[in-house]
């Protein structure tokens, strides 16, 4: 069977097994005495020859997993391990209740099946064909190997105890907190220079293109998924939820991009047809004895310096509404693992918490993630447009500047008001933008465009502002952004439907809107007595799509290109759809770009909509996954001359 290493064909898998139980039953042990070589059941081919056949085998347990839903254990010939065997993988599995007898580092002997189980080979026994020997072993030797990138070369180790070399980087953290799984990046891309995670390839090369399509291909070699030694979804029944999430604490982070180093032996296995790292045993919260690997911790406490006398900055605030679930009528809600709201999940035009608990949860990340970004102006996306729910429209973003300031301790923070015409028929979520009152002023009102091609999107905002003690040659232009996501593909064979060359659904309305845009900032320049103009926000396009294209060929410069990190994790890719595009004229004058790796780094167990989902608490009131975007921000240096 070729071997996949797919993690969307792999997550649809783990489903599927979860429900039907995993391993195939056991079947009855083997009665003769002769003794069969693992090495010869595992062969040198994709599959066993052997399925089908009662076989014996001896060898010592490397991995041992009597809960969690894996129910078996690894046994691998006694001594092997320090060098590659020309015969076949010197391991197997063993599916069997005969677990619950065994421990790591046990001489056994199993009676049993050979069985080819979705790609692993595996041998099924009943507790009976499990026998622990009391005669002496030699142990085991972790195979010291730089892990191949084939299917056919990493075959040869199915099984195995081995000790990777090389260096490696989380990839992905998104299934950590369901299934307990942590994608690796082994080493660095071959095409990108210095690049350690596994970067979306429509950040970099046109879609479709042969260079995106090589990029993907080499993600997908590079890629490695760490376990835990189980196969429970935490998110699933109610006793799963009862058992700490691995690896993870409200302390103790696995974040994008940084470091995994190996400190244990794991083993070489293969299961919901992606090639895995197992531990020796189920990994238990985030200070278990069987974790094999260290992470590197690096808090963000603030982003970096960018220089210059004025800071400009995005930040999507992940559907922040003041108005509650439980204040409208027809909301369903995600709950915690007792049952309780936590956030809306349709019904209702409400989109963010499900109660005052919960809102003042989702609060306390934001300030303290904006009053730490400590940009002077702040684009923000995803607030709550209180006009559609009966109250002035700016309601919600008052409540958000106030507890801003209590938390500043002073009156630091104000808010761009909203013009008096405001499209007819506004989404209920819109952009909007706060500045410091002792780095900049407003000049004239704010505008909003009201234009066909963002039916779809939210309606862009656009603001000026001019730095505390200059004059007009400090003055500038901000336009807030969200274009229309690239999900909900209308599977209509139009130019919006998504075409599958990795740019999503709706590019073409995209396109539209970058159009739209441009003309927007381009009839504001007069209006508002400057050329200094960011287009700024969520543009749902990474940093090689058409819709990014249209504003650089318009002129613009994409400022955070040169940041070295990315503000979006989406499948296991690194990319950027935030974005913070200057004129010429303002262009010249950036002194520094950064994007905070706050949020879209971090496991989504830290947000504030999944409190109380497990046992271990992970929520805290500080700025790591106050959203599920990392914010971007540049530094200007505005002089009067």
């Amino acid at each position: 069977m070729k071997k996949r290493t797919t993690t969307a064909f792999a997550a649809t898998c783990l489903g599927t097994a979860l429900v039907a139980g995993m391993m195939a039953p056991a079947s009855a042990a083997g009665t003769g005495n002769e003794l069969t070589e693992i090495e010869e059941i595992q062969g040198t081919g994709s599959a066993t020859e052997m399925a089908g056949t009662q076989v014996s085998v001896r060898g010592i347990v490397t991995g041992a997993y009597a809960e969690g839903g894996i129910r078996g254990f690894y046994v691998q010939t006694a001594g092997s391990g320090s060098e590659i065997s020309p015969t076949g993988s010197s391991a197997i599995f063993v599916y069997s209740a005969g677990v619950a007898k065994v421990a790591v580092g046990d001489h056994v002997q199993v009676s049993g099946e050979v069985d080819e189980y979705y790609g692993m080979t595996q041998i099924s026994a009943t507790a009976q064909g499990v026998e622990v020997l009391t005669e002496p072993a030699e142990a085991i030797k972790p195979l010291a190997i730089d892990i191949p990138d084939t299917d056919a070369a990493r075959e040869r180790f199915e099984g195995m105890l081995i000790d990777p070399q090389g260096q490696w980087t989380v990839a992905d953290n998104y299934s950590l907190n369901q299934y307990g799984e942590i994608t690796l990046a082994e080493g660095t891309s071959s095409i990108l220079d210095e690049e350690r995670t596994l970067r979306q390839a429509t950040d970099v090369f046109t879609p479709g293109s042969d260079e995106a399509k090589a990029l993907e291909a080499e993600n997908e070699s590079r890629a490695l998924v760490l376990d835990d030694g189980a196969t429970l979804n935490f998110l699933g029944a109610a006793a799963n939820k009862l058992v700490e999430v691995p690896y993870i604490s409200a302390s103790e982070h696995v974040t994008v991009g940084k470091r995994a180093t190996f400190t244990a032996p794991v083993i070489m296995d293969y299961r919901y047809d992606l090639w895995r790292l197992q531990p020796q045993g189920q990994v238990v919260g985030a200070q278990d004895s069987d974790i094999p690997v260290s992470f590197e911790q690096v808090m963000n406490e603030a982003p970096a310096e960018v220089g210059g006398n004025v800071s400009v900055g995005s930040f999507n605030v992940l559907n922040f509404f003041t108005t509650t679930g439980d204040q409208l009528q027809g909301c369903t809600y995600y709950t915690d693992r007792e049952g309780n709201p936590i956030s809306v999940r349709s019904g209702c035009d409400a989109r963010g918490a499900a109660n005052a608990d919960n809102l003042a949860r989702q609060q306390s990340k934001i300030v303290t993630a904006l009053n730490k970004f400590d940009a002077d102006v702040v684009v923000l996306e995803e607030i709550e447009n209180s006009a559609r729910l009966g109250q002035d429209r700016d309601a919600a973003l008052q409540i958000l500047v106030d507890a801003l300031n209590k938390a500043a301790g002073e009156k630091r923070w104000s808010f761009a008001p909203s013009p008096e015409e405001i499209p007819a028929d506004e989404d209920v979520i819109r952009t909007a933008m706060i500045y410091q009152r002792d780095a900049v002023k407003l000049i004239d009102e704010s505008v909003v465009l009201d234009d066909a091609a963002f039916d779809n999107a939210r309606d862009p905002l656009a603001q000026a502002f001019q730095r505390v003690g200059g004059n007009s040659k400090t003055r500038f232009l901000v336009v807030a952004n969200h274009f229309k996501s690239k999900g909900s593909d209308p599977k209509d064979g139009s130019e919006n439907a998504d075409q599958g060359d990795g740019a999503g659904a709706w590019n073409a309305a995209r396109v539209e809107q970058a159009e739209a845009l441009v003309d927007f900032a381009e009839g504001l320049k007069k209006k508002r007595n400057t050329n200094k103009v960011l287009l700024a926000g969520d543009f749902n396009s990474y940093s090689a799509e058409d819709p990014i294209k249209v504003m650089t060929r318009a002129g613009y410069v994409d400022l955070g290109a040169e940041a070295s990190t990315h503000s979006y994790l989406f499948g296991g890719r690194t990319g950027s759809l935030d974005h913070v595009l200057g004129s010429a004229e303002i262009a010249s004058t950036v002194t520094g770009e950064t994007i905070w790796n706050i949020n879209a780094t971090e496991s989504v167990a830290y947000e504030y909509s999944r409190y109380n989902n497990n046992v271990a608490q992970l929520f805290s009131p500080d700025q790591f996954r106050s959203s599920d975007h990392d914010p971007v921000l540049v530094g200007l240096q505005l002089n009067k001359k």
